[in-house]
C-alpha cells in the first residue's frame, strides 16, 4: 500500500511540473510586453465608443489569457488598426416586407508586428456578427450585449492569430 501511495505520488509531481513548462495556449514565451494602439472607427456608421471600447476589449484579453506586461510603447507585440464596419443589415423577412432578424456585423482591421521576429508580422481584417430579432431596437442592453458577443469573438480571433504558434 505503501508503494502504491509513493507510486501515485510520484506520478501526479511528474503530472504537475510537466503541465508547467508546457504552454497549453502555445504563446510564444520569449515576448514579454505588448502594446496595443487606439483603434480608430473608420466605419460609415459611427457608434459613438466602439473605439474605446475595442481597444479595452483587446487590452485586456491579452492581459488575463497571457503573462504579458503592458507598455505604452516599444512594446516586444504591438497591435493597432481600425474598425472599417459597422453595420446593421435585414437577414430574414417577413410576408409584410418588413425584416425578421436583422444582423450587426462589425470587422477591424489587425496589424500585429512582432519586434523580435518580423516573420510573425501580418495584417488581416477580422469580422464577426450578432443576430437579433427584427422587430428589437439595437439599443441599451441589447446594444452592449452585441458588442459584447462580437468583441469577446474578434479580439480571442485576433489573439489566435498573432499568439498561437501551433
Amino acid at each position: 500500500m505503501k508503494l502504491f501511495k509513493f507510486v501515485l505520488l510520484f506520478i501526479s509531481s511528474l503530472a504537475i511540473l510537466g503541465c508547467g513548462a508546457y504552454s497549453f495556449t502555445g504563446i510564444d514565451t520569449d515576448a514579454k510586453t505588448f502594446q496595443v494602439n487606439y483603434f480608430q472607427n473608420n466605419a460609415l456608421l459611427i457608434e459613438p465608443g466602439l473605439d474605446r471600447d475595442f481597444t479595452n476589449a483587446l487590452t485586456d484579453l491579452i492581459l488575463n489569457q497571457t503573462n504579458l506586461s503592458l507598455v505604452k510603447s516599444s512594446g516586444d507585440l504591438i497591435y493597432e488598426g481600425e474598425i472599417t464596419t459597422y453595420r446593421i443589415s435585414p437577414t430574414t423577412a417577413t410576408a409584410n416586407n418588413t425584416a425578421a432578424q436583422n444582423k450587426l456585423t462589425i470587422a477591424v482591421n489587425v496589424r500585429f508586428y512582432d519586434t523580435r521576429d518580423e516573420e510573425n508580422d501580418f495584417e488581416q481584417t477580422f469580422s464577426f456578427f450578432y443576430d437579433y430579432p427584427g422587430e428589437a431596437q439595437l439599443i441599451g442592453s441589447q446594444k452592449d450585449s452585441a458588442h459584447e458577443e462580437i468583441f469577446e469573438r474578434l479580439t480571442q480571433d485576433i489573439i489566435n492569430a498573432s499568439l498561437a504558434n501551433w
